[in-house]
């Protein structure tokens, strides 16, 4: 999922500061019988654009899973969710993914 975004943020010619641009991703597994299952994954992005490209980053953030394939993949067998802080310029905008297996507000 970060490859696509970096890639739907370059598409719409948002400049990103690679050092700035991270993804923290946790996992959840349960035990059935003698194996483990992945029963989620969660990603959070901590990145940094240029104020003028806000309102494009949020729309970049909103639509890059259904363009991952990894994200297309597994999305019926386990729940993928994610969230971002976007800091555009001085402004701090929260976001995450909405739908089904998304966080509660």
């Amino acid at each position: 999922m970060y490859g696509t975004l970096r890639g739907a943020l370059a598409g719409r010619k948002i400049a990103v500061d690679r050092e700035s641009f991270k993804a923290t991703v946790e996992g959840r597994i349960v035990g059935i019988g003698k194996t483990i299952r992945i029963k989620s994954i969660h990603v959070h992005y901590d990145l940094a654009v240029p104020a003028d490209a806000r309102e494009a980053a949020e729309r970049a953030l909103a639509a890059h899973p259904q363009g991952c394939p990894a994200h297309e993949s597994v999305k019926g067998a386990i729940e993928v969710t994610w969230d971002a802080t976007l800091r555009a310029g001085a402004e701090v905008v929260a976001a995450r993914s909405v739908g089904p297996g998304a966080a509660p507000a």
